[in-house]
């Protein structure tokens, strides 16, 4: 007879997630998984498979709970600018209980350039996001908040690289009030 699991697939890895997160693919030993999610190896292997498996199902689980928390973030704002500044926020000042900067640019520079599956979820998160700057941008220059005069596409392309960019530098102990006014001059710049 089979046994049961003893453990809560997503909350292990949750837990997966977070170490990679503020480690790295390379730097997470299978012990410091075993150990940091609280099972045993063998039941990590039975759920999850390989180490490479496992971080791949944490960077989707990272994709489904940062989109989710920017999509909420966009649709409760009342204006684009104030979808912008929300998305802004939570990049420079996260969630206390998480590792600052961003799972998925870290595995981007990391890993993206030798391993081709962190590559493409990499990349799909990228498009995804860039969609979303995108729309924040039409809707400003529908109601008038920013400059009808440039393409959105091509200012959501720069917005992405100010986010990404923003993402990297909070992993350094730059000062978040500078990384705030990179912000502000990102969004203002989109204005009439």
């Amino acid at each position: 007879m089979a046994r049961s699991k003893e453990f809560e697939e997503n909350v292990v890895l949750e837990k997966a997630m977070k170490l990679f997160w503020e480690q790295g693919y390379e730097k997470t030993s299978m012990t410091e998984l075993v150990e940091h999610m609280g099972i045993h190896r063998r039941s990590l292997y039975d759920t999850f498979g390989d180490k490479h498996t496992l971080f791949l199902k944490a960077m989707d689980q990272f994709h489904e709970k940062v989109c989710a928390t920017l999509v909420g973030k966009v649709k409760r704002s009342k204006t684009a600018t104030e979808a912008l500044q929300h998305i802004f926020s939570f990049v420079i000042f996260g969630d206390e209980d998480s590792p600052s900067g961003c799972l998925m640019v870290n595995s981007a520079v990391e890993l993206a350039m030798r391993d081709a599956d962190v590559d493409l979820k990499t990349t799909e998160l990228f498009v995804l996001s860039e969609q979303l700057f995108k729309d924040i941008i039409l809707w400003g220059q529908q109601n008038g908040e920013f400059n009808p005069d440039y393409k959105a596409s091509d200012q959501a392309e720069h917005l992405h690289a100010v986010y990404v960019a923003l993402r990297v530098m909070t992993k350094t102990s730059m000062r978040k009030e500078k990384l705030q006014r990179i912000a502000d001059v990102s969004s203002k710049l989109l204005s009439k």
